[in-house]
């Protein structure tokens, strides 16, 4: 075997001239990720050291295994929120309990990352439509920023959802730490300023550094301010977190909580950077290497992990070239920990506040939410309702809220197939809708009914309605009703049933009941129930031009019976050939 084949897929060609680009963009995206590192374990209620076992250890495993050279996974606010709900539903008794726990559902996503990829469900991070996602993850970014009430007032929070929590802290107003506050706002306010000024350096890192200093120099721990505290100075062992006294099922159902919104997240931006950086995507390979990312987070008492939007877009932005960047961010990251530690046990928990804070407003998608309102008023009702499951109902309902949107967003759309009528325009090829052309006229003796959608149990009613609707309103010397199904891609056994009392129901009325560009699917589900035999079997037409030939001036009952698919001339009425 050649040594290149032992090489990682996004470390295969690599050549020396691109390691100055990698090293330099790794030491960058080391720096922006301290502050998330240190601040985001706070959400789920995790210490800071293991915000960065979780930012260390997921890059060498997407390294190793992942498909991108330039994508960089990493703590991201929305699956931190997540972990924070499914962290809730079990009972933790003390700090390590939680950090095991957090552990083990990283090492779940991690496994059910990897079967997804393996099985190509790829497609499946694609199940929250982007109106809900947009809702939902605007809904766990307002949840983070009620969640900072308590960091940035030094008043501890005990509500949940919106409301509660500002209640509590009007009620609890006369135990405001207001330098604390003052503090906080500083440092927010900061980030807001560097952010309009496009600083070369990354804000919340800006922030991390000053509020250091400040911290060392003016004893703000001595005066009532509340920091982070010592961290370890070593890396974790591999090991397997021990879960023995946690229920499985909680776990199971909080992995994959945590699993969906972190791969749909997660693959939406990959998507993004690939678009605008030009690099394929290729979403079953992502969920390998996430899978392991993951894996390698959780056997190293980490958390999950995802595609990281700020530390992909510094590491694109500085010019790497390959994972070797995210090799280097991996080495910068663990000299942070093992040797300049103390530097961050006096940051203060109001800085940390501002910065999540930060972090949360820029997750509130309000371009994306005016666009979805001017597209789609239908859509950004659903983007509401999944921001307010998340908000008010805790962020695990949330995920069912969101699965439950896009069900119905789909059920909806698919209640009320669009159908058309269906005529010629004199002098030219082809068939076109009435209601779009003044010119478009009816065939004689026939009706042409377009069905754009397929025919199932919940908008049979619907279609049966509007075929009866139009059988009643045809005019005098019209025997034939043509089903153009190019556009039906499946039918149900409801759908059969509603078809033969339909069929049944015009020969009442006087017409025949003919179809039309049958694709193989449906067509083989009316044979098996005797669609197309006896006396009253219909007709089915390769095309809509052949059925209109073949009926035209033709009495109903006159027309041949159905031959076997790809028997009979073009023309003849027979089972339609796909």
């Amino acid at each position: 075997m050649r040594a290149r084949n032992l090489l990682p897929a996004s470390l295969v060609g690599y050549r020396l001239e691109n390691l100055r680009f990698d090293v330099t963009a790794g030491l960058a995206v080391a720096a922006v990720a301290i502050p998330s590192a240190i601040a985001y374990p706070a959400i789920a209620g995790l210490p800071a050291e293991v915000g960065l076992y979780a930012s260390i250890l997921p890059l060498v495993g997407y390294a190793l295994f992942g498909p991108s050279r330039k994508l960089m996974v990493g703590p991201d606010a929305a699956t931190m929120t997540v972990l924070a709900a499914a962290l809730a539903t079990l009972p933790l008794d003390n700090p390590a309990d939680r950090v095991a726990a957090a552990a083990a559902l990283a090492l779940m996503v991690g496994v059910l990352c990897v079967l997804a990829g393996r099985l190509s469900l790829g497609v499946v991070a694609s199940f929250l439509s982007r109106p809900i996602l947009i809702g939902f993850i605007s809904g766990i970014s307002i949840s983070i920023l009620i969640g900072q009430i308590g960091r940035l007032t030094g008043v501890r929070i005990e509500g949940d959802g919106l409301i509660q929590p500002l209640l509590e802290i009007i009620r609890k107003a006369g135990q405001i730490h207001w330098p604390s506050l003052g503090f906080g706002a500083v440092m927010f306010g900061l980030l807001v300023l560097l952010a309009r000024l496009r600083f070369p350096i990354p804000g919340p890192l800006v922030v991390v550094v000053l509020a250091g200093i400040a911290s060392a120099l003016f004893d703000l721990e001595g005066r009532g301010m509340k920091v982070i505290g010592s961290l370890p100075s070593t890396m974790p062992a591999l090991s397997l977190p021990d879960v023995s006294r946690l229920p499985m099922k909680e776990l199971l159902l909080g992995a994959g909580a945590v699993w969906l919104v972190s791969v749909s997240s997660g693959l939406v931006a990959a998507r993004s950077f690939g678009a605008r950086d030009k690099f394929d995507v290729d979403a079953d390979r992502e969920l390998t290497g996430l899978g392991y990312g993951n894996i390698f987070s959780g056997l190293f008492s980490g958390f999950p992990v995802t595609v990281s939007d700020s530390r992909t877009a510094i590491n694109i932005s500085a010019g790497a070239r390959s994972q070797v960047s995210g090799l280097v961010a991996a080495l910068a990251l663990t000299a942070l920990l093992l040797y300049l530690n103390d530097a961050l046990r006096l940051l203060p928990n109001p800085a940390l506040g501002a910065i999540l804070a930060f972090a949360a407003l820029n997750l509130i998608d309000l371009g994306g939410l005016r666009e979805i309102w001017r597209v789609s008023r239908t859509e950004f009702v659903f983007a509401l309702i999944s921001m307010w499951g998340a908000i008010s109902l805790g962020v695990l309902s949330g995920v069912v809220i969101a699965i439950a949107g896009t069900l119905l967003h789909v059920l909806l759309k698919e209640m009320r197939p669009r159908v058309a009528l269906l005529g010629r325009i004199a002098g030219r090829p082809g068939f076109y809708k009435l209601h779009r052309s003044e010119r478009a006229a009816p065939v004689p003796g026939m009706v042409i009914f377009l069905v754009q959608g397929s025919i199932l149990f919940f908008n049979t009613d619907f279609l049966r309605d509007r075929f009866e609707s139009v059988a009643q309103t045809v005019p005098p010397g019209t025997d034939w009703l043509l089903v153009d199904a190019s556009a039906v891609a499946q039918i149900d056994t409801t759908a059969v049933a509603m078809l033969q009392k339909l069929r049944a129901d015009l020969s009442g009325l006087g017409l025949t009941l003919v179809l039309a560009e049958l694709h193989r699917e449906p067509w083989e589900i009316l044979q098996r129930a005797g669609f197309f035999e006896g006396p009253e079997a219909t007709m089915v037409f390769d095309d809509v031009e052949d059925a209109v030939s073949a009926l035209a001036g033709r009495e109903p009952g006159t027309v041949a019976q159905p031959a076997p698919v790809g028997e009979g001339p073009v023309g003849e009425g027979r089972p339609g050939s796909v």
